[in-house]
């Protein structure tokens, strides 16, 4: 595989990768090639297989013939690959952090935090190697010892997205190995180098041949590539990370097979201010949560529902800091927001900026752009008429919202098709703790941004947001099968 010469990764030259198929780097069946290039310069990346159909269903059959090796290898075996593929992925920070750069504009400190995160992800894995642990069930059936076993579910498909693109596609893979199912990573069409690297960090560090497989695919070529991996007999699991719009089709796909499926889609994350909340404090989390990354992120803060008696305060607060935040290229170490992923992304922020306006939202601060270069923007008298108080910005820019009342936020808050992340601030715990529970979604952090992730904490969303947890014990129930088992101790009789 072309990848696996790191030096290619250390400049700025075409990289060709190519597809992984039961540990062997190989060219799309058809010799096909899609190029991939900066968004900003328009420099070309790399030279990328595009899959077929048909290698699609190659790199499943491959995952399958693997799977009684890689299932039989000992918990321990199992611990120390990952461990060792931990420490790769950290020693191979001064390839990854340019890489994301280059193919998605992430600056040095957002690439840096993504093989931090990521190398916690592998650690976690490997910690969870004997975590297939079983329960004795007591019968009514005299002499019949039974057990609830856990066992891998089998191959899994792993769907990884571009915006945390080593966070997310470790994600899709290595709690999956962990548990001894074997897997296939869809690389992302915005960053098949990155999530090129974490397959060959994994076999590096001893996975077995057809352990761990690589697909990416050109653009056109993403919904039948998908189909194949979902559809084929030996998938068992699907997990999916990226739009809601794309979910719902994978869901649908999924559902028509009768496979499971673990969907983390899009957000509309909302951050309540309550009356009596530190504003110091809610309005770092705020900015923190919303610019991140060019707010490219599914838990951003989009928006800010502040009650009414402290929202100039609160917004005076926030202004200064999104103002003061440095908006620059992705290889300029003082950039804190770099440029966004394309230029529809930029148009769409653009757009409901601009809706917002016509509607009556007044600009605190941004708004502006040059190029794919989005200044932070804050707007305050957002009102349910305008599209951005419903569509997900995916962008620097946030919503003020403000409401009379803690039952006035609340209803804000859930007045969304999105659940995923959300936030209350409030220098009473118990009126937090309140608040947070009546929150609709699948994580809510109390005095804490809306943008945090653990590697051991159950991640997922409700409603728009998708279904499935990941994170350790929250994986286990997702990619392995609990088995009902018996064993018969003593001489039985039967009616008939």
């Amino acid at each position: 595989m072309s990848l696996s010469t790191t030096e290619s990764l250390r400049t700025p030259s075409i990289t060709t990768s190519d597809l992984v198929i039961g540990g062997i780097a190989t060219p799309a069946q058809d010799g096909r090639y899609f190029t991939t290039s900066e968004a900003v310069t328009g420099t070309p990346i790399a030279r990328v297989a595009a899959a077929s159909v048909l290698d699609a269903r190659r790199a499943v059959e491959a995952a399958a013939a693997a799977l009684p090796e890689w299932t039989a290898v000992s918990p321990g075996e199992r611990r120390a690959i990952l461990q060792h593929a931990a420490a790769l992925l950290e020693e191979r920070a001064a390839e990854l952090v340019p890489l994301m750069g280059r193919e998605m504009g992430a600056t040095a400190p957002w690439a840096g935090f993504n093989v931090h995160v990521a190398t916690g992800m592998v650690q976690e894995a490997a910690a969870q190697t004997y975590a297939l642990l079983g329960d004795t069930i007591p019968s009514d059936l005299p002499g019949l010892f039974a057990m609830g076993v856990r066992q891998p579910a089998g191959v899994v498909i792993g769907i990884a997205p571009w915006n945390a693109p080593l966070i997310l596609g470790v994600r899709a893979v290595a709690m999956p190995l962990a548990f001894g199912n074997t897997v296939v990573l869809k690389a992302s069409e915005q960053a098949p180098l990155t999530q090129a690297m974490i397959v060959r960090t994994f076999i590096d560090a001893g996975v077995p041949a057809g352990a761990i497989n690589l697909i990416s695919n050109a653009p056109q070529d993403a919904a039948d590539v998908v189909e194949a991996l979902i559809s084929h007999p030996s998938t068992a699991r699907v997990n999916f990370t990226g739009s809601t719009k794309v979910g719902r089709i994978i869901g649908e796909i999924a559902g028509r097979h009768l496979k499971r499926v673990v969907l983390e889609l899009g957000g509309k994350a909302p951050m309540v201010v309550l009356a009596d909340a530190d504003l110091d404090k809610a309005s770092a989390a705020a900015s923190f949560g919303a610019f991140m990354n060019q707010g490219e992120i599914c838990m951003s803060t989009e928006r800010l529902i502040v009650d009414k008696t402290i929202a100039d305060a609160f917004t005076d607060r926030l202004a200064v800091r999104a103002s003061s935040l440095t908006v620059g290229a992705p290889d300029d170490p003082s950039s804190q927001l770099g440029p966004l992923v394309h230029a529809g992304a930029r148009d769409h922020v653009i757009g409901l900026v601009e809706d917002a306006t016509a509607k009556g939202a007044e600009v605190v601060c941004g708004g502006t752009y040059d190029d794919l270069y989005v200044q932070p923007t804050v707007l305050r008298g957002v009102t349910s008429e305008m599209r951005i108080y419903t569509e997900e910005s995916f962008g620097p820019v946030v919503s003020i919202i403000e409401v009379d009342g803690i039952e006035a936020a609340i209803t804000s808050a859930n007045d969304s098709e999105f659940g995923l992340s959300a936030a209350v601030f409030t220098e009473n715990s118990s009126t937090g703790l309140q608040v947070a529970q009546r929150i609709r979604s699948g994580i809510c952090h109390i005095n804490g941004p809306t943008v945090h992730d653990e590697p051991h904490m159950p991640f997922g969303g409700v409603g728009a947001s998708g279904w499935g947890r990941f994170g350790s014990k929250a994986a286990l129930e997702e990619f392995t099968e609990l088995r009902w088992i018996t064993i018969q101790t003593t001489d039985r009789h039967y009616p008939i």
